[in-house]
């Protein structure tokens, strides 16, 4: 079976399983410090993904992780994940359940890509228009500086991308003029 597939059954296990215990914001929360500690150190990610590396060991650096501050659901679900050996999609697991709880919750996750930081009121501008573009009423949006974009501002909202940025425009500026259209004069 597929990664994605495997990773798509377990989220959806894992959001069913905390919506019928009323325990769903605390494994998001869970969830989250994994997606951040697997961010910040890669090392954890390697373990994750190793063959040579036994459950026992990879369940043992979960549980030390997670045993003081982790929901006992999110515990039972890492305990199940290292012991049926699928700790290698524990990471891909974690990043479709934050997928599903956004939609279960009605959130749209919008990126958007500026050179310098976002004042409040762009950020509320920015935010209407991810509200027109989807329909959803909560937005959580995903600030990121690029200084390549020269200026401007590049907005991701699912599959949708607005690139209003000064590279972006001479990239296309540029493939314009690399079609080479010519007008013969007589």
């Amino acid at each position: 079976m597929s990664d994605i597939k495997v990773a798509s059954r377990y989220a959806k296990a894992l959001l069913e399983l905390s919506v019928e215990k009323n325990q769903l914001e605390e494994v998001n929360r869970d969830v989250n410090q994994l997606l951040e500690i697997a961010a910040q150190n890669r090392e954890i990610v390697l373990l994750l993904n190793s063959p040579i590396v036994n459950s026992d060991k990879k369940h043992n650096v979960l549980k030390a992780l997670f045993e003081k501050t982790g929901n006992p659901i999110t515990l039972s679900f890492f305990d199940i994940i290292t012991r049926k050996n699928r700790s290698n999609n524990l990471i891909s697991t974690a990043k479709e359940f934050k997928r599903q709880y956004n939609q279960h919750m009605g959130i749209q996750v919008a990126e958007v890509t500026t050179t310098l930081p976002l004042t409040e009121e762009l950020k509320k501008s920015f935010v209407e228009i991810v509200k027109e573009i989807s329909g959803l009423e909560k937005v959580e949006l995903i600030e990121k500086i690029d200084q390549s974009l020269i200026g401007g501002f590049v907005l991701k909202v699912n599959d949708r991308l607005l690139d209003d940025s000064l590279s972006g425009k001479l990239r296309n500026l540029r493939l314009k003029f690399a079609q080479r259209y010519f007008v013969k004069m007589y």
